[in-house]
């Protein structure tokens, strides 16, 4: 049994030496390619939006991490999570990155913009509607994005009212000890 495993052992390593190359690798074979130690590192910022640009957003999102770590949470960095999340469709996530961006760079209105767009489809429109605003006055009103926004809050906002059939009495009714329900009135 054991005679058999060295023989197997030993045609292997013969047939190794048998290759174009021997033991060492050959110019003809497909190997990846070495790691030039004096490269330039690449601006994982600039990777993530190239990739948000091409519609991989689990990808970008992995890119800004990547930023992340190599540069701190710049407000440029969180801004980029909040939009990639934003493009998942991860709403809570995106309007938390999005309102801390906002808080540390108050002069970004592509941050302005992305928090605009979480709050509308979190239903939230009059508060989206001013963070519009405010992105239309950063960007002086350059942006033809920015403007549609604002365009549709309002056009939202102006249209959210309650008609009289839609208007009813509720009353709040307590079941249990901290359960409570919401009821329409008989």
């Amino acid at each position: 049994m054991m005679l058999g495993r060295i023989c197997a052992l030993s045609f292997c390593f013969g047939l190794a030496a048998c290759g174009p190359g021997g033991f060492s690798t050959s110019d003809d074979a497909v190997f990846a390619p070495s790691i030039d130690p004096r490269g330039a590192a690449v601006d994982q910022l600039t990777v993530g939006h190239r990739l948000m640009a091409a519609r991989e957003f689990e990808l970008a999102l992995s890119s800004f991490r990547l930023a992340a770590a190599e540069q701190g949470l710049t407000p440029e960095v969180v801004s980029s999570l909040g939009s990639a999340n934003l493009a998942l469709g991860r709403l809570n996530q995106a309007e938390e990155l999005l309102r801390r961006a906002t808080k540390d760079d108050r002069d970004s209105p592509d941050a302005w913009n992305n928090l605009g767009v979480v709050l509308i489809e979190k239903g939230k429109t009059a508060e989206a509607a001013q963070v519009f605003r405010r992105a239309f006055a950063l960007d002086n009103g350059e942006s033809v994005a920015i403007r549609d926004n604002l365009r549709l809050a309002l056009a939202k906002l102006e249209n959210s009212q309650y008609g009289a059939e839609i208007e009813q009495e509720y009353k709040l009714v307590r079941r249990g000890s901290s359960d409570f329900l919401i009821r329409p009135t008989q």
